[in-house]
């Protein structure tokens, strides 16, 4: 059971690591305070729900079927991104580890466990030798450059117009009654620009810059 010393340094070394991952490895990469909150919120009441599950000695069935129910919470609205998703099952189950940890390993399982955990999240969020090549589906209307001839003015119209550095592209559905077609455009390093795979890009003739709905 957890004296009150011990609870209190549990928490704040749980929120701690919790801080790190959301601040410094999360946050930093894509820009979005939406989930922030979430993040937080679920792990600080998931450690004390889950500190009293251990100090009035109930199995640990019962503390990952709550566990379990939190993972699967869903709010009313738009589905998250499968990033922020992962961050979430993570920051969700920290403080199941740190609990249980707390409990009986003691202080350096749970300094190993979580330098772990924070030291796996950074190097994959900085590539960690990985190529990373990102797409977009984009709306464009000068379908003269869509001939093969045309090929180099379609690649440096799309990088300019788009401030994008594409590498290659492919042509889909072309509409002649609108004078439109779709094109989907490969590019590195696109963690900086902060847009989705679902994003849609309209290059339209009479607007001046590229709107994302």
């Amino acid at each position: 059971m957890y004296t009150s010393i011990e609870l209190l340094m549990g928490f704040a070394a749980n929120l701690f690591v919790a801080f790190i991952i959301v601040r410094f490895i999360y946050y930093p990469v894509s820009q979005n305070k939406n989930f922030v909150f979430t993040f937080l919120g679920f792990n600080t009441i998931i450690f004390f729900v889950m500190s009293m599950l251990t100090s009035i000695e109930l199995s640990v069935g019962a503390g990952f079927g709550l566990f379990a129910i939190f993972s699967v919470l869903r709010y009313r609205t738009n589905p998250m991104p499968a990033r922020d998703m992962t961050y979430l099952f993570i920051l969700i189950g920290l403080p199941v580890i740190n609990s249980s940890l707390f409990a009986g390993a003691g202080w350096n399982a749970v300094l190993i466990a979580n330098v772990a955990i924070v030291a796996v999240l950074y190097l994959l969020e900085n590539g960690w030798g990985f190529h990373y090549e990102q797409s977009q589906r984009i709306t464009y209307e000068r379908i003269e450059l869509i001939k093969p001839e045309n090929h180099d003015l379609l690649m440096e119209d799309l990088r300019q117009r788009t401030g994008l550095p594409i590498k290659r592209i492919e042509i889909g559905h072309i509409n002649f009654l609108r004078d439109s077609t779709e094109i989907k455009v490969f590019y590195d390093d696109a963690s900086q620009y902060g847009w989705n795979q679902d994003d849609n890009v309209f290059l339209i003739e009479n607007e001046t810059t590229a709107v994302s709905n």
